[in-house]
C-alpha cells in the first residue's frame, strides 16, 4: 500500500520563496525568539548539584556541576538531571564519548536540531531561514517551561543524530521508510527513536497473537511508554475451542501480560509499566472481568493483616495479580440505557456474535461501581460516545485507549504527547490567547515531524502511524490559572475560560494540520480508509466522517458562555471556521490533534503547580531544604488570585502566612483560639482544591470534576486524563450514579478513585505524620516527665479471649475521657511464669499510657507480633493471631482507636459491603455520620497511611502525586504513567 504523501523531489533548502510559494511557508517570523539574540542567552543559567535520596537517606542518584535556567526549581533541576539526561556520570562530561550530559542546553539543542534537521530534510522548511525561526522558537519555549514533549522525546530523540548514540547496536524497532513508502526494520537502536508515550495495539483469537502481544508490550515499557488493548476479541470461557475443550478466556491471558509488565518494570531503563485493558460490556466473561481486582485487593488485605509490608510496593501488593494495568468497561448506550431500567442484558459469543447468557444490567453496573469503590478498578469508556466523535470512521472503530486514557484512536496505533503551560500565558489584562496558539502551531509542527522519523515496536503500529498521523497536543496547569484568575475550578466562569482555551489549542492544531496538509498532503487514511490489520474497512474513506466531527466541534462553541471572553470567543470561532475551510480545500494531515494528559513528569519540568486539567491538590507545596527537613509554602498561583480578588498588600501577606502556617484559608483552631485567614467567606471557593488541604475541611466534589470534563470534552480530538476523587464516605450507590454523570454529560471515559479505597492509600495533602511528631519533638522543652494518673474509682472494660484453644482475660482501666489507662492480662491455667510475664507486660503498658505514649503506635509496634499460642480465635475482627500480644495489639485498636475496626477487621468490611447496598434511609444515617468518619480517617493516619501510601518504584519515597489517572514521584520525578 502507497503512501498518500506526494514523491515530487524535495526543494532544497536554498530554493528562494517565489509568491507562488509563499502559502506554504509555515513560519515567516520569530513568535517568540529574538531574531538577533540566541534563546540561550536571553535568561540567566547557573550551575547546581542534584542529588536524589531514597527513605533512608541514602543517596540513589547524584550529579554536580548542572546547568540549568536559574527559575528551576530544584523539582525540575532533579527531574531533568536524574531522568533525561544521556550517558554515565563515570566516564565524564562528553556525551560524544558516553559521558553524562550536564546542560538543560545540551538536551534542548539535540532535540530541537534534530527536529530543524529533519524538517529540513522532509520539506517542511523551504529555506534555512524558515527552519532556524522554528528551531529557535522551540528552544525558546523549552528552556522557558513553556511547553514539553512527552517522556520518550526527552529520554531517546537526537542522541543518534548528536552524539552517534547506537551506530553500532543491534537492530532497532521498526520504521517508516519515506524513499521506499515502506515499513523496514532500523538499522540500530536510536537512529529512528521511540518517541511516542501513548500505544494501542490489537490482540486477535489465537495463541501466536496473543503471545506476540506480549513481547510487544515489553519493548514499549522498556523504552517508557505505555499501551492499551481490548481484550474482547478473545474468546470467552463459555465457548469451546476447535478441538472441542474450553478456552482459558480473557481473564488467563491477562495474567500473562500482567506477569511481563511487573518483570520489565523491575529492570526496565526509565519506570514501571503502563498498561490499559478493556472489555466490551457484551462479552460473555465480562463478570469475571469486573470481579477480577476486587478478589486480588481482598488477597492483599489479608495479607496486610498478616503482617506484610502494605506499602505500593511491599509484599502484599507485589504478590497478587493485576497490579500493572488500570482495567476499565467498554460501555455502550444500550447497555447504559438498559442499566438505568434495570432491564436485561444479554452477552453473546466471541466466535459467531450468537447470544450466550441473559444478565441484569443493573447488577453489572452495581458490580462495577463495587469494584470502584473497593480499589479503583474498573473504571468506564464510553463507547457510542467515543465513536460519535471519531473523525475516521470509514476504518473502523476505537476500541481501547492508552493507559491513562487520553489517547483514543484505532488499533494498533501510536501517539507522540507534547502539554504547554498555560500560567505563561497569564497576564493582568487576561489570557493571551493569541500567544498561546503560535506555541500551539509551533508544537503540532514538531510532532508532526516526529511521525515518519520515529521508531514503532510493530510493523502493524509503524504502518498506520504512517497512514493516520496521529498528534496528542496538550496542556498543563488549567488549576492554578483558574486560581490565579479568582475563578473557582467549580464555576461557570472556570469552565467557561477552560473551554475557551481548549477551543483555541484544538482549533489552532486543526488549522495548523490543513496548512500541512496543503504543504504535504493529507494523511494517507484520509481518503483511503484501509489500514494495518482491517484489509476491508466499513467505508472506502474518512472525508465525510472528519468534516463531520470538525462541524461538531465548531458547533460546540456555541454553548460557551460569550461574557467570560468575547474577543477570545471570537477567536476561536475564526480559528475554527478556518480549520473546517481549509480541511475541505486541502484535507487534515493528522487524524487527531489533541489530548489532555496526566504531564506527570514533564509538569513537574515545567514547575506546573498542578498538572493537566487537575484542579490544585492542596494550597501548598514543599520545597525541601538543605540542610533536611521540608519548608511549606503556598502554590504560585494564590497570590495572584488574592490581588484579583481585591486584596490589599498587608491582608495578602496575612493570608499568605495563615496558609503558610496552617495548609489552608479556613479558620483554625489553636490553644482554644479561633484563628482566621481574613479572607472573605463568599471567595472560599476559589480555594477548594481535589483534596482536604491542610488543617481545613473544604475539598472539591465530585461533580466538580465530572462538569469541568464536560466543559472541555467538545474541543477535544481524544480524552482526558482526569481521577474524579470522592470521598471516603461515598457509598456504591454514589459511584454508580456519578457514572450515569458522566455518561449523560458526554465524557468520554471516567476513573473513580474513592479516598482509602486500597489499604496502599495515595498520597496525602500533610506532611508525614511523622515528620510532624519528629518536628513537634525538636521544639518541645520538657523539664520532667509527666504521668497522667487515673482517678481511684474508674470505669473499665473485661474481654474474654479464646486463641488456639487457650483462653484469657484482658481488662483496661480508662481515664474520665474513656481513654485506656491500664491494661491487665490473665491467661488462664497458664502457670505462674506465664502469667507473671503478662503482669509485667500489662504494667509496661498501663505506664506507658499514662506518659503519653499514643495508643497507635503501641498497636502498631506489637500488631503482628508471633510467639505461641498463635490461630484461629473466636472474634470475628481478629479471626487470627499470630500471639496473645499480636491479639491485645488489634483488640485495643479496634476498641479505642477510631476508624480502625473499619480499615483492619474482615467483619467489618463485610457488613460495609451490606450497608452500601441498603435502603436509602441506611444512606441518610450515613450522612449525618459524615464527619466523624471524616475524623476517624485523620485518626488513623499515623496507623494506617504511614505505611501505606504509594510509594516511588524508584527511590522509596512516599512524597508520590497523583495526576490524573497516573502519579508521579515528587522526590526523584519518576512517573507512574506514560507522561
Amino acid at each position: 500500500m502507497k503512501s498518500a504523501t506526494s514523491t515530487s523531489a524535495k526543494p532544497t533548502s536554498s530554493d528562494p520563496v517565489t509568491p507562488e510559494k509563499e502559502a506554504s511557508v509555515l513560519l515567516k517570523e520569530h513568535s517568540f525568539a529574538r531574531p538577533e539574540v540566541h534563546p540561550f542567552d536571553e535568561i540567566e543559567w547557573e550551575k547546581r548539584a542534584a542529588s536524589i535520596l531514597d527513605e533512608n537517606g541514602k543517596a540513589i542518584f547524584e550529579q554536580d556541576e548542572i546547568e540549568v535556567p536559574k527559575p528551576f526549581s530544584e523539582l525540575a533541576t532533579k527531574i531533568l538531571a536524574s531522568k533525561y539526561f544521556y550517558g554515565d556520570i563515570d566516564r565524564g562530561k562528553d556525551p560524544k564519548t558516553g559521558g553524562r550530559e550536564s546542560s538543560f542546553k545540551e538536551v534542548v539543542t539535540r532535540v530541537a536540531k534534530t527536529l530543524k534537521d529533519w524538517g529540513l530534510a522532509d520539506g517542511y522548511f523551504k529555506t534555512d531561514t524558515e527552519a532556524k525561526i522554528f528551531e529557535e522558537d522551540l528552544m525558546w519555549l523549552l528552556i522557558n517551561q513553556t511547553g514539553a514533549f512527552n517522556s520518550p522525546v526527552w529520554f531517546n530523540l537526537g542522541l543518534y543524530h548528536e552524539y552517534e548514540v547506537g551506530k553500532d547496536s543491534a537492530k532497532g524497532n521498526f520504521f517508516w521508510d519515506q524513499e521506499a513508502g515502506a515499513v523496514k526494520r532500523a538499522p540500530n537502536q536510536y537512529q529512528y527513536p521511540q518517541c511516542s508515550a501513548c500505544f494501542i495495539q490489537h490482540v486477535e483469537d489465537d495463541l501466536e497473537s496473543i503471545m506476540h502481544l506480549a513481547k510487544a508490550e515489553a519493548m514499549l515499557f522498556k523504552f517508557g511508554s505505555g499501551s492499551g488493548t481490548d481484550l474482547s476479541s478473545i474468546r470467552s470461557t463459555r465457548e469451546k475451542l476447535s478441538g472441542g475443550g474450553r478456552p482459558s478466556g480473557p481473564l488467563s491471558f491477562l495474567a500473562v501480560y500482567d506477569s511481563v509488565a511487573g518483570v520489565v518494570k523491575s529492570g526496565g531503563k526509565t519506570r514501571r509499566a503502563a498498561k490499559m485493558n478493556t472489555l466490551k460490556d457484551w462479552h460473555p466473561d465480562i463478570e469475571e472481568f469486573i470481579e477480577a481486582k476486587k478478589v486480588e485487593e481482598r488477597k492483599a488485605w489479608a495479607l496486610i493483616e498478616e503482617g506484610y509490608d502494605p506499602s505500593f510496593n511491599g509484599d502484599a501488593y507485589g504478590s497478587i495479580k493485576f497490579q500493572n494495568e488500570n482495567l476499565s468497561i467498554r460501555a455502550s448506550d444500550a447497555f447504559m440505557d438498559a442499566a438505568s431500567q434495570n432491564g436485561d442484558w444479554w452477552t453473546k459469543r466471541v466466535t459467531d456474535g450468537q447470544p450466550c447468557e441473559k444478565k441484569n444490567a443493573g447488577a453489572l453496573l452495581t458490580q462495577i461501581a463495587e469494584g470502584t469503590h473497593m480499589c479503583g478498578d474498573p473504571g468506564m469508556q464510553f463507547d457510542d460516545t467515543i465513536h460519535e466523535w471519531h473523525t475516521c470512521k470509514g476504518s473502523g472503530r476505537q476500541n481501547c485507549t492508552n493507559p491513562c486514557s487520553e489517547y483514543l484512536f484505532l488499533d494498533n496505533s501510536a501517539c507522540n504527547l507534547a502539554s504547554i503551560n498555560l500560567l505563561k500565558f497569564r497576564t493582568e489584562q487576561g489570557f493571551d490567547f493569541e500567544r498561546f496558539a503560535r506555541a500551539c502551531r509551533i508544537f503540532i509542527i514538531a510532532q508532526e515531524i516526529i511521525v515518519d522519523r520515529s521508531s514503532y515496536p510493530t510493523e502493524a503500529i509503524t504502518y498506520n502511524s504512517h497512514w493516520f498521523r496521529t498528534l496528542g497536543l496538550g496542556y498543563a496547569n488549567l488549576g492554578a490559572l483558574l486560581m490565579s484568575y479568582g475563578h473557582s475550578y467549580d464555576s461557570d466562569e472556570g469552565r467557561s475560560l477552560a473551554a475557551l482555551i481548549t477551543a483555541v489549542m484544538t482549533g489552532t492544531a486543526y488549522r495548523t494540520s490543513a496548512e500541512l496538509a496543503r504543504h504535504k498532503g493529507p494523511f494517507a487514511g484520509y481518503k483511503d480508509a484501509r489500514y494495518a490489520g482491517c484489509d476491508n474497512p466499513p467505508g472506502k474513506d474518512n472525508v465525510d466522517s472528519m468534516l463531520a466531527v470538525i462541524e461538531k466541534h465548531l458547533k460546540a462553541l456555541e454553548q460557551i458562555d460569550e461574557s467570560i471572553d468575547p474577543e477570545m470567543l471570537n477567536y476561536a470561532r475564526s480559528t475554527w471556521k478556518q480549520a473546517l475551510q481549509q480541511g475541505k480545500q486541502h484535507g487534515f494531515r493528522n487524524a487527531q490533534v489533541t489530548v489532555l494528559a496526566p504531564t506527570g513528569t514533564i509538569g513537574f519540568l515545567m514547575d506546573c503547580d498542578t498538572t493537566g486539567i487537575e484542579p490544585a491538590i492542596g494550597l501548598v507545596a514543599y520545597k525541601s531544604l538543605a540542610g533536611g527537613g521540608m519548608l511549606q509554602l503556598p502554590i504560585k498561583s494564590i497570590p495572584h488570585a488574592l490581588e484579583n480578588l481585591g486584596y490589599k498588600l498587608s491582608e495578602r501577606e496575612r493570608i499568605l502566612n495563615h496558609i503558610k502556617e496552617y495548609g489552608t484559608i479556613e479558620p483554625v483552631k489553636s490553644n482554644g483560639e479561633t484563628i482566621t485567614s481574613g479572607l472573605k467567606e463568599e471567595h472560599f471557593k476559589v480555594f477548594d482544591t481535589a483534596f482536604r488541604s491542610g488543617s481545613g475541611k473544604r475539598v472539591l466534589t465530585h461533580l466538580a470534576h465530572i462538569e469541568m470534563m464536560s466543559a472541555v470534552q467538545p474541543f477535544l480530538s481524544g480524552g482526558i486524563s482526569k481521577t474524579v476523587n470522592m470521598p471516603q464516605e461515598a457509598t456504591v450507590q454514589d459511584i454508580r450514579e456519578t457514572y450515569f454523570h458522566a455518561w449523560r454529560k458526554g465524557i468520554k471515559g471516567v476513573a473513580i478513585y474513592r479516598d482509602g479505597s486500597k489499604r496502599s492509600a495515595p498520597v496525602r495533602t500533610k506532611k508525614d505524620v511523622q515528620e510532624e511528631v519528629k518536628a513537634s519533638r525538636e521544639v518541645q522543652m520538657v523539664t520532667e516527665p509527666y504521668r497522667r494518673r487515673l482517678p481511684d474509682t474508674r470505669a473499665s472494660l473485661t474481654h474474654k479471649f479464646n486463641l488456639a484453644g487457650t483462653k484469657g482475660y484482658l481488662t483496661v482501666g480508662n481515664f474520665e475521657d474513656g481513654a485506656p489507662g491500664e491494661v491487665f492480662i490473665q491467661m488462664a491455667k497458664a502457670g505462674s511464669t506465664i502469667n507473671g510475664l503478662m503482669d509485667t507486660i500489662g504494667t509496661l503498658l498501663s505506664m506507658c499510657l499514662q506518659y503519653g505514649v499514643p495508643l497507635e503506635t503501641i498497636v502498631k509496634k506489637f500488631a503482628h507480633i508471633r510467639f505461641e499460642p498463635e490461630g484461629m480465635t473466636r472474634n470475628p475482627d481478629i479471626p487470627m493471631a499470630k500471639s496473645v500480644m499480636d491479639y491485645l495489639a488489634r483488640w485495643l485498636g479496634m476498641e479505642y482507636i477510631q476508624g480502625y475496626r473499619e480499615q483492619m477487621s474482615p467483619a467489618a468490611q463485610a457488613e460495609k459491603g451490606l450497608e452500601d447496598q441498603a435502603p436509602d434511609s441506611v444512606a441518610i444515617e450515613r450522612e449525618e455520620e459524615g464527619s466523624e468518619r471524616q475524623l476517624s480517617q485523620e485518626q488513623m493516619e499515623l496507623l494506617v497511611q504511614s505505611e501505606g501510601h504509594l510509594t516511588c518504584s524508584e527511590c522509596g519515597s512516599s512524597k508520590v502525586k497523583v495526576t490524573g489517572t497516573c502519579a508521579c514521584c515528587l522526590n526523584c520525578g519518576t512517573s507512574l504513567g506514560c507522561s
